[in-house]
């Protein structure tokens, strides 16, 4: 006998993990991990030989929701990137002196 799983069971929300930031069920990979990956041309497949822990129904599960809230988890990108951009910044500032 199969077993039937519920999609709507592979992706949650734990405010104890990455600020309540949509994960894949069970595990700390983000959404916004996968999305960036397949934004940098990574395949479904791909990305889950890359996380191996990761079923391909996960990353496509991430993948799912990631085109379901595309403006949400893209605007969370960009937020990571400009931090990411502005503490190399500060530590470069900070190196100089």
């Amino acid at each position: 006998m199969t077993t039937i799983t519920d999609i709507g069971t592979l992706i949650n929300h734990n405010p104890e993990i990455h600020g309540g930031c949509p994960i894949i069920a069970g595990t700390g990979v983000t959404v916004r991990r996968i999305a960036i990956w397949y934004k940098q041309g990574y395949s479904a497949e791909e990305i889950a030989d890359q996380i191996s822990h990761l079923t391909l129904a996960q990353v496509y599960a991430a993948l799912a929701y990631y085109h379901a809230n595309r403006d949400q988890i893209d605007a969370d990108i960009a937020a990571e990137e400009a931090e990411g951009d502005r503490l190399e910044k500060l530590h470069k500032t900070q190196k100089l002196s």
